[in-house]
């Protein structure tokens, strides 16, 4: 797949090589990776939440974050010791959130080859 993108007059190409969409809840996660011009992979990472309007209508809200390859391993590895910290320290019933489902990703998962 590739997409056309017109930025400032200059045309910039995306091709996208893999996507998975991970549901959480009310959330999902999208992890999309892409290749520049010069076919350098890298991830982005969108987090959509359904958001409902008082009038009924929902609208989705979105965050996306950019990973190029040289900071895969520093990602991975901070990402890997907070989640771990979580697990080892969060205290018993303090999970206040309204949606219990967990999906556990592991980051190995995301790795581009």
């Amino acid at each position: 797949m590739e997409s056309t993108d017109k930025k400032d007059g200059m045309e910039r190409f995306k091709e996208e090589i893999f996507s998975k969409a991970v549901r959480a809840g009310k959330r999902t996660y999208f992890f999309d990776v892409k290749a520049t011009r010069k076919n350098e992979y890298y991830l982005t990472v969108t987090e959509s939440k359904k958001k409902f309007e008082e009038n009924g209508k929902f609208s989705y809200e979105k965050h996306k974050i950019f990973l190029y390859k040289e900071d895969f391993d520093k990602f991975a590895d901070g990402l890997a010791e907070v989640v771990s910290f979580i697990k080892a320290n969060q205290p018993a019933g303090d999970d206040d959130r309204d949606d219990k489902k967990y999906v556990n990703v592991e980051f190995e998962d995301l790795e581009v080859k």
